[in-house]
C-alpha cells in the first residue's frame, strides 16, 4: 500500500485522472490524502466530487475554502465572479454530494504516516492536539443542523488572533479561517489575509505561518495546500509540505509519495490567467 498526498484540484478532473494514471493508483491498495479545494475555478467540479466520493475509504480529503464556499452558496450565499459551481448545484445527485462534502473534516491526523493534513495552516498558538480538537468543534457545526446559520456568517477576517475565550460565530470563523485561508501571520500569531504572494514579497513583520518561531505544532509533519504562489513544495526546517502547485492557474497537479518522499506531477491546462490568484 502506498499513500499519496495530492494538492488542490479545483475542478481539474482531467489533471486528476492523468496524475492517478501516472501513479498507477489502485483503490483498495493505495490511499489518497487530499488537501481540499476539490472544486471551483476549474471546469469539472462535479466530476471531481463524484470521483473522490466514489473512492470511499481510499481517499481522505479535508475541506478547503472553495469547498466551504460551495456549501455556503448551496445554503443561499451569492456566487462570485469566476465561480464554476453551477453544474454541481444543478446536478441530480447534488444533495448526496453536498451532504458528503459537509461531513469531511477540517484537519486529519493520519495514523499510518503520522502527518497532519490541512488545507491552509495552523496559528502558532495551537498544538497539534488542540488543532484537531478545534477542527472537530467547527466540523460539528458545518455538518450539523445549524450549518445554515454558520454559512450565513462565515465570511470575514475578524477575529484575527486566537483567544481561548472566543465563542460563538467569532470562535468558529477564526478556526475555519486558520484551516482554510491562512498564509501569513506576525510573530504573535495575528493573521494577515491580504498578502498572497511568495515568501519574500510580504510586508515587513509578517512570515509564513509555518516559519513563526515557537510554533507549537512544529513537532508534527504537516501537509497543506491553498498557497499556489509558494514557490516550492518542501520546507524542511518547518516539517511542512505545500502541495498547491497552481494546477488551475496553468501549473501542475502534484502528488507526494509519503512512503518515499518522491514528488510526481501532472501538467494542467491553463483554465485561469496568471495574476488572477484568489483565496
Amino acid at each position: 500500500m502506498t499513500t499519496y498526498a495530492i494538492g488542490d484540484i479545483q475542478g481539474c478532473d482531467d489533471a486528476l485522472q492523468a496524475l492517478l494514471r501516472k501513479l498507477d493508483f489502485q483503490p483498495g491498495r493505495d490511499r489518497l490524502l487530499l488537501t481540499g479545494d476539490l472544486v471551483n475555478r476549474g471546469p469539472d467540479s462535479l466530476k471531481v466530487l463524484r470521483r473522490v466520493k466514489s473512492l470511499g475509504a481510499s481517499a481522505i480529503t479535508v475541506l478547503g475554502n472553495h469547498d466551504l464556499h460551495l456549501l455556503a452558496v448551496a445554503h443561499g450565499s451569492a456566487q462570485r465572479a469566476g465561480d464554476t459551481l453551477q453544474e454541481v448545484l444543478d446536478a441530480p445527485d447534488r444533495d448526496e454530494l453536498l451532504d458528503w462534502l459537509r461531513q469531511q473534516p477540517l484537519a486529519h491526523h493520519d495514523a499510518a504516516t503520522g502527518v497532519l493534513l490541512v488545507h491552509a495552516g495552523l496559528p502558532p498558538q495551537w498544538t497539534t492536539e488542540q488543532a484537531l480538537q478545534l477542527a472537530a468543534e467547527a466540523s460539528t457545526q458545518i455538518g450539523g443542523s445549524q450549518a445554515e446559520d454558520f454559512f450565513e456568517r462565515m465570511y470575514g477576517n475578524q477575529p484575527d488572533i486566537w483567544d481561548e475565550r472566543l465563542h460563538g460565530i467569532e470562535r468558529l470563523r477564526f478556526i475555519v479561517n486558520c484551516f482554510t485561508r491562512l498564509r501569513y501571520c506576525d510573530a504573535q500569531g495575528r493573521m494577515h489575509m491580504k498578502p498572497k504572494g511568495a515568501p519574500g514579497t510580504q510586508p515587513r513583520g509578517l512570515m509564513p505561518w509555518f516559519e513563526v518561531p515557537g510554533r507549537k505544532s512544529a513537532d508534527t509533519e504537516i501537509i497543506f495546500g491553498h498557497w499556489s504562489t509558494l514557490g516550492q513544495v518542501h520546507w524542511p526546517q518547518a516539517q511542512a509540505h505545500g502541495l498547491d502547485t497552481g494546477c488551475v492557474w496553468g501549473g501542475c497537479l502534484t502528488a507526494l509519495n509519503l512512503d518515499t518522499g518522491k514528488i510526481v506531477s501532472s501538467d494542467c491546462a491553463q483554465y485561469r490567467r496568471p495574476g488572477m490568484h484568489g483565496d
